[in-house]
Formats: structure tokens, sequence, C-alpha cells
């Protein structure tokens, strides 16, 4: 019986170095999961990111107040489109830098560092996001989508509105200034056409279009009035109004 006990202790310790193994294992594929898991979610969040950036920053805005310009003046492709997407974009930039900027510090750099949770890390980053949404959200348009969505009548405080309804509402909020924008840019540029096709119709040029004399001179006019700044001016300022 003596003689089985050295067995059975290398017997016992082969079975828990076993067990530890497997233990290890299992925690080490565990880890490898979660590191795929949160793979696939960067990517997908990186794969709709164009999406996020028009739903809740200023881009829609922006976008649309520069194509009622391009419009107004008559010149359809000009500026090119990458143009005016590129000038929509850094003026995005630069209105929601501030917000870009306490996400990343609130939110992205402690994730980096390990110092929070990929939760909390979310939270964090959207906090600033939906606090820029809530200043410039109509009220109107939140109680149409918190109706849509069954909820309470009454408006609630557009911090604690859950994003599904906050975001639609900010989008619905954005566009209608963009219009707004949009009505002040065009209507000089209406005027111009109606004198110009006026007079060229007073003068019996019937076969001229009154594009052809309008063209220049709407783009003279723009240019006198100093029409870029003015326009992104007007644009940056109506955010900090608001």
């Amino acid at each position: 019986m003596s003689a089985n006990l050295p067995m059975l202790a290398l017997i016992a310790d082969a079975g828990g170095q076993s067990v530890a193994t497997d233990i290890q294992s299992a925690i080490a594929g565990a880890s490898s999961s979660g590191r795929i898991v949160q793979m696939v979610a960067l990517l997908s969040v990186l794969s709709i990111a164009p999406s996020i950036l028009i739903m809740t920053t200023s881009f829609t805005r922006v976008i649309v107040a520069l194509s009622f310009l391009r419009s107004g003046l008559g010149m359809q492709s000009t500026p090119a489109n990458l143009l005016m997407t590129s000038l929509a974009l850094f003026m995005t930039y630069f209105i929601m830098a501030p917000t870009f900027e306490r996400a990343w510090t609130d939110g992205v750099a402690p994730l980096v560092e390990s110092r929070i949770t990929d939760r909390e890390a979310i939270d964090r980053i959207v906090q600033p996001f939906r606090a820029f949404m809530s200043r410039n959200v109509r009220d109107k348009d939140l109680l149409l989508f918190e109706q849509l969505a069954s909820k309470s009548q009454e408006t609630a405080a557009a911090d604690t509105v859950e994003l599904r309804i906050l975001v639609p509402a900010f989008m619905i909020s954005e566009l209608r200034r963009g219009f707004e924008i949009g009505f002040m840019i065009a209507l000089p540029f209406l005027v111009i056409d109606l004198v110009v096709a006026t007079i060229t119709m007073s003068m019996g040029m019937m076969m001229l279009p009154p594009s052809v004399i309008a063209l220049p001179v709407k783009v003279l006019f723009f240019v006198l009035i100093d029409g870029w700044s003015l326009l992104v001016g007007s644009i940056v300022r109506s955010y900090g109004a608001s």
C-alpha cells in the first residue's frame, strides 16, 4: 500500500496540472473571443461612420445650404461635388471641434489607456453628441417622434430622450434650418432672374435665354458682396445662437 502512494501522488499532480492547463486554455480562448468581438464591433462602427457623421453633426445643415447656393447661382456642376462636400466636411469639423475634443478626452482616451470599460466609454462618447443635438433640436420635432413612438404626449427634456427619438428629430430640425438658410440664399438670385427676364422680354429678345445674361450678373453680385464669407459666417453663427 505504501509503495503505491508515490504513484498516486504523481497521478494527482498530473491531474491537477491537466485541470490548470484546461482552465488557462479556456481563459485564453475567452479573451481571444472577446478581442474578436471588439474587432468586429470596431469594423462595424467604422463602416457606418459616414452615416453617423451625417445624422449627429452639423453636416446636414451645411450641405443643404451649399446645395441651395449652387442651385441659386444656376451652376449645376460648379463648384464640383467633391469641392462642396470637402468644404461641408471641414465646416462640420470646425463647428463640431469642441464636441469631438470632449468625446476624445472623456471617452476614447480613457478606453485606449484601459482606465474604463467599453460600456462606460460608449456612454461618455455619446454624451457630447447628445448635448449638441439637444441644443439644436426643436421641441416640436421631439414631440412628433415621441408621439410616433407612443411615448408621453409631453415633450421630455432633450438630454434624457432616447437616441432613437433624438437623432431623427435632430435631423428634421437640421433639414428645416437648412431650407430656411437656402430660402434666404435663393431669394436674391430669383430677383435677379426676374429682372433679367423682364428686361430681355421688354427688349424683344425672345430667342435669348435669360440665364445667359443672368448667370454672370449673379456671379458678379455674389463676388461683390463677399458671398462665401457671409454664407459660412452665417452658418457657423447659427449654431452659436442655438
